[in-house]
């Protein structure tokens, strides 16, 4: 007898050594999706029913409302009880999967007491869709005995004959014998791994089987919530949430602070480290308000530190967080952990061991894909949201055709396009079209950076493998609205100025990959509203060592109460930019960054330098540079595309990130849309800054 959908558990996978192996005969291997497992019931015939429950049973229809409504325009096509296995992920603008932490603004999660009062967001603010990758039950038809083979090919015959509606629903793509092309595409998108499953097993509802294994790129897991700690600084509410994991049997404990008690446990918690970094201001509240009714006295861990119990508030372990993080320690501690959102469809009693493992797969293959446009946001021409949508289908429709045309924009000019499908990137085979459809989605935030400033050109006709040249003159003629001034007292006839949406997809269109303003503007040429800090690495430097001599600088600029911006360079450097009040000549701004250089390189002689010439540079150290900051000097910008390799962005950073650890690869032209989306602009602040006081904080230094 088949039981109701909604008491099946799915089968799950393991993980952890042996790892699989990427070829073998009777293997099949599938993307690993970070989002939330879906078992799916629809009724088929005139007037459908759909039932969607998570790995726990948790009734999850009510928050896809349009995964549901895609269920229910399919079910009209059969007339039978269809019962199917998948995941929910959340979309990105271009409509590929993205991580769990998207969701977070699809679901609610709550505590016992307690129930939000924050709406989710729609589905047309957060798209998501449902990836379908096994066939439970057909009719009258139990398939759970049957080869993952033939539940496979009997779920493509049923598409086949009955195709999925739209994008909303999609089926996971499945290579047979060999993972290789889907283990590089893995590593070249970033995705967290695969699933290797063996072609033979059966369907072990609510077990988990070695017959499918997870082969794992990166790090993300779930734990427990034990704790918090105070803020610091700016932040509120909480500093840092306490993590631990139930071990697998109980551990002794030792006596805890005065006013509080033990607290007994069957499977006890052990203390894995804390996680201060990737959350934004309103997730802070949105956790707080979870925390808030889980305080308690009791100490969840069975052996916290020392060092934490004097620092650390308690609450009841009821929520599980999912967490990025590069390795565990020896001492089984997180190193550099990195917060990705709260699950609520695993229980706490779950997280074991090294944590339930998750994924973070970003663009995974799929059959069915929709493309999307991208979030709300206006650039500097007003352009609305759909107007951007409308660039960039212009942009897909030409370059799938391998035809050159004029795209109309948002304000009802023109501009022709040239060679769209060529590839500037061979890594990820990017192509010029994916460049002028990046600076489209971005515009909102990079217009207002370049805007009224002159800019550089760094072309390079042939993508990032061919040569560049440095153009500071205008072409001659340029089209009708883009803009163009002479300087004065300038041996450059004519620049380009940034701040249209036209000016900054001419520049793509002429293959100038990373946009390259001026320090000052126009209106104030002689005096720049801001200055930067270049940190270089030499050959043999990390970029660990980078963010050292990033976290040096803060410092010193946090002693003399200046503040400090930080961007990843988009390539293999970081930046750190300090806004100037008005009327601040360039010597002076860049004098304040010789001292700070000096002082940073005097400091740490092993690590960084300030020496100008290239060949007495030692290998191994940093180069801290402030010569870039004589007028007439560029940095790539904030969101600015890069010719690295894997198609960087110059990224904003906040300090939190810097202590966390980031990697110059962590942000590219393929997720930068995504990240905005979540935490926002971060480069707001140089706007919004008032500048330091230059003369004030030199008077500190010296």
């Amino acid at each position: 007898m088949i039981p109701p959908t909604r008491d099946l558990r799915p089968m799950l996978a393991v993980g952890g050594d042996p790892e699989p192996p990427l070829e073998g005969a009777g293997l099949v291997y599938e993307p690993k999706y970070d989002g939330i497992r879906a078992l799916v019931e629809v009724a088929g015939g005139a007037t459908p029913r759909v039932g969607i429950w998570s790995r726990n049973g948790n009734e999850k229809s009510a928050q896809f409302p349009d995964i549901v409504a895609a269920l229910v325009e399919w079910g009209r096509a059969f007339d039978a009880v269809v019962v199917l296995d998948g995941e929910i992920v959340a979309l990105d603008a271009a409509g590929r999967p993205q991580g769990f932490q998207r969701l977070q603004h699809r679901i609610h999660v709550s505590v016992p007491g307690y129930r939000s009062s924050k709406a989710i967001l729609p589905p047309e603010e957060q798209p998501a869709a449902l990836v379908v990758f096994d066939l439970l039950r057909f009719g009258d038809l139990d398939l759970r005995d049957s080869p993952l083979s033939e539940r496979r090919q009997a779920l493509e015959h049923l598409l086949d004959v009955h195709p999925f509606p739209s994008g909303t629903l999609r089926l996971t793509e499945q290579h047979s014998d060999s993972g290789n092309a889907l283990y590089a595409r893995a590593k070249e998108q970033g995705w967290e791994g695969l699933l290797v499953k063996q072609a033979r097993s059966p369907y072990r509802a609510g077990k988990r089987s070695a017959e499918w294994r997870k082969l794992k790129l990166q790090n993300v897991d779930e734990f427990v919530v034990c704790g918090y700690t105070e803020p610091q600084g700016t932040r509120t509410r909480f500093g840092a949430l306490v993590l631990g994991v139930h071990e697998a049997a109980p551990r002794a404990t030792r006596p805890r602070k005065p006013g509080t008690r033990a607290a007994p446990q069957a499977a006890p918690l052990r203390y894995v480290g804390d996680v201060g970094t990737g959350f934004s201001h309103a997730e802070i509240e949105r956790l707080w308000t979870l925390l808030a009714p889980l305080a308690t006295t009791t100490c969840p861990l069975a052996d916290p530190p020392a060092s934490l119990e004097r620092r650390a508030h308690w609450v009841r372990p009821k929520l599980v967080a999912q967490v990025r993080y590069t390795e565990m320690t020896d001492e089984g501690r997180l190193r550099h952990p990195a917060y990705l959102g709260l699950r609520d469809d695993k229980e706490a009693e779950e997280v074991q061991g090294a944590g339930v493992q998750g994924a973070r797969v970003r663009g995974a293959g799929v059959r069915g894909a929709r493309v999307l446009g991208p979030g709300r946001g206006r650039d500097a021409d007003a352009a609305s949201h759909d107007s951007l949508d409308a660039v960039i289908d212009q942009l897909t429709a030409l370059e799938k055709a391998r035809k050159n045309g004029r795209i109309t924009l948002p304000d009802g000019d023109t501009l022709d396009v040239t060679n769209l499908h060529k590839v500037f990137w061979p890594e990820g085979a990017r192509t010029k079209g994916d460049l002028l459809r990046y600076y489209s989605r971005i515009s909102p935030l990079i217009l207002p950076v370049v805007d009224n400033r002159p800019l550089v050109m760094k072309r390079m006709p042939d993508g990032v493998t061919g040569e560049a040249f440095y153009q500071h003159r205008a072409p001659e003629p340029v089209p009708s609205g883009v803009r163009i001034e002479t300087l004065p007292d300038d041996d450059v006839p004519a620049r380009l100025v940034g701040g249209s949406l036209k000016t900054l997809l001419y520049m793509a269109q002429l293959a100038s990959i990373s946009m390259d303003p001026w320090f000052s503007r126009m209106d104030a040429l002689d005096t720049p509203d801001q200055v930067a800090i270049d940190l270089d690495p030499q050959p043999g430097a990390t970029f660990g060592q980078i963010l050292d001599v990033a976290r040096w600088v803060r410092d010193i600029l946090e002693r003399v109460g200046v503040r400090g911006y930080p961007k990843t360079s988009g390539s293999e450097g970081l930046h750190v930019f300090i806004p100037l009040p008005p009327g601040t000549p360039y010597q002076a701004g860049m004098l304040f960054c010789q001292i700070v250089a000096t002082m940073v390189a005097s400091q740490h002689p092993k690590v960084a330098t300030v020496q100008r010439m290239v060949g007495r540079r030692k290998d191994g150290t940093i180069y801290v540079d402030y010569l870039q900051n004589i007028q007439g000097k560029t940095l790539a910008c904030a969101y600015s595309a890069r010719a690295s390799a894997f198609a960087g962005v110059s990224t904003p950073l906040t300090w939190e990130e810097v202590d966390a650890g980031v990697a110059p690869q962590d942000f590219t032209i393929a997720n930068m849309y995504a990240r905005v989306e979540r935490v926002g602009d971060l480069w707001a602040g140089v706007r919004e800054d008032p500048g330091a006081d230059l003369l004030g904080a030199m008077e500190q230094l010296r």
